[in-house]
């Protein structure tokens, strides 16, 4: 998965160009679709900024193994970013989950 990648899937699913985070918190870790996008003139990131951004949470996604996960809970979820309200991708890295938890 590319960051266009990552782009056009949200692009498809919402509409919009939400932007993404990761997250780890006891002991799990989250792709988050932000309610904040792109489109937004209060949005704080540049569109190249935001390309950059994508590009590093794909490749995170990438390393993790988490690709199939990602774009089946996009496809598949009814959930939508709105204010206040993020949707939360919980990764399952099985074993792996230690390497990445330093």
């Amino acid at each position: 998965m590319t960051g266009e990648e990552l782009h056009q899937l949200l692009l498809a699913k919402w509409g919009k160009s939400y932007d993404i985070k990761l997250r780890r918190t006891k002991g799990k870790i989250f792709v988050q679709v932000m309610w904040k996008y792109l489109e937004q003139a209060s949005f704080p990131m540049t569109e190249a900024e935001y390309l950059a951004n994508l590009d590093t949470v794909a490749n995170y996604i990438n390393s993790f193994g988490s690709v199939e996960i990602v774009n089946d809970y996009i496809n598949n979820t009814k959930e939508r970013p709105r204010l206040g309200k993020v949707v939360n991708i919980a990764l399952d890295l099985g074993e792996r989950a230690s390497e990445w938890m330093v």
